[in-house]
């Protein structure tokens, strides 16, 4: 395990259909999207997710949870919770959650801004959603405020 301030982040944006990942380095505090594992139901091909880990070897898991725009819990922060203690379940890497509103919005500007047509069903902003998860989770290791 790697000490903490250098470790090996992989993130996750929980959803039924999709789930968007990330993978993250503390030491730099950047992230960078790989692609979205298809869920049934929010439920993943556990052999892909453990492909990942094998590949990635994460310290850490970080799982967005899908607040309302009070900042309350809902059915899915239910979901991704449960996902997130699935992660921790199989693999034995702690798991971390962290609040996700406005990460997919968000993610919709920066795709836009990078010649997105639209279509967020045929391409999914989901990574670039991981990505921003990842990125506030190491913004609040420094003290800073989220996205």
């Amino acid at each position: 395990m790697a000490r903490t301030g250098e470790r090996l982040v992989l993130g996750f944006d929980f959803g039924t259909r999709r789930i968007g990942v990330a993978v993250g380095n503390e030491l730099l505090a950047s992230a960078r999207e790989l692609d979205p594992l298809p869920a049934r139901d929010g439920i993943p091909d556990w052999q892909q997710v453990a492909r990942l880990v094998e590949e990635w070897q994460p310290d850490l898991f970080v799982v967005g949870l899908p607040l309302t725009a009070e900042g309350e819990e809902q059915p899915m922060s239910t979901r991704a919770r449960k996902f997130g203690q699935r992660l921790f379940g199989r693999f034995g890497v702690p798991c971390e959650m962290v609040d996700e509103r406005g990460s997919t919005g968000e993610a919709k500007v920066i795709a836009r801004e990078l010649g997105h047509r639209g279509n967020y069903r045929e391409e999914s902003v989901d990574g670039i959603s991981a990505v921003l998860i990842v990125e506030r989770w190491f913004a609040a290791r420094e003290g800073l405020p989220g996205r």
